[in-house]
């Protein structure tokens, strides 16, 4: 088991047993936990004779050394935000052939397993943040998902062309002329040709002939002349 699956004491097992079940399943005890209580002792016949726990790292302590990302080893596996999740309510759980399933297995995965190999995982949500929402513990996973976004590109796993969209992006978006820059057809044309995958399941995006800030202009525009009409 990971080493953040460990508990102080079996007291505590009676405040994490019962939150489990009940965020997980809707139940008050769910019905596939056992207790192993260690080998036999010396008075007993039956049972085993010696008993080993196997404690994984695996990249946890990793994460434990970061301040941000060490809530996430507070999960205790309820599938909660599984079950909230729009994305993988709909897809299931294992669609992205990780162990951890959901959008903690998707904050989880990158850092036991390699950021540069996973960190797409990050990027597969709307951040509506319905998985914090639900999240028993408190977990603030839609923010543990931005952060593995920014260790994604800090590490420099992003690829040539993701750089080079951004910062076209950014270019576009501080310049309010290149965001009227070819409205309509122009934008509905490269757009649509470009996220193939989108169109390939759903119907073209169509953008409008004017961006708000053209349509306020003309309005304000005949706006005053409306006005310059009635005073004359």
């Amino acid at each position: 088991m990971g080493i953040e699956k460990v508990i102080p004491t079996l007291q505590d097992l009676s405040l994490f047993w019962p939150m489990l079940s009940t965020f997980g399943t809707g139940q008050k005890v769910t019905s596939y936990n056992t207790l192993i209580t260690g080998p036999k002792q010396a008075n007993e016949t039956d049972g085993p004779e010696e008993m080993y726990v196997i404690l994984l790292d695996n990249g946890r302590t990793n994460m434990l050394k970061k301040p941000e990302s060490r809530q996430a080893l507070y999960c205790i596996r309820c599938g909660a935000c599984l079950n909230a999740c729009p994305i993988y309510k709909n897809i299931g759980g294992h669609a992205y052939e990780t162990t951890y399933s959901g959008p903690i297995g998707s904050v989880i995965t990158p850092h036991l397993k390699g950021m540069k190999e996973y960190n797409h995982l990050s990027y597969a949500s709307s951040l509506c943040g319905n998985c914090t929402e639900v999240c028993p513990v408190r977990i603030d996973i839609h923010e543990l998902l931005l952060i593995n976004r920014h260790e994604a590109v800090k590490e420099g796993d992003n690829t040539m062309a993701e750089k080079m969209a951004w910062k076209a992006w950014k270019t576009v978006s501080l310049h309010r002329r290149l965001m009227n820059l070819g409205n309509g057809q122009l934008k509905n044309k490269m757009v649509n040709r470009i996220f193939t995958d989108w169109t390939e399941y759903r119907g073209a995006l169509n953008f409008s002939q004017k961006t708000f800030n053209e349509s306020w202009k003309q309005q304000q525009r005949m706006k005053g002349k409306s006005e310059a009409t009635s005073t004359k």
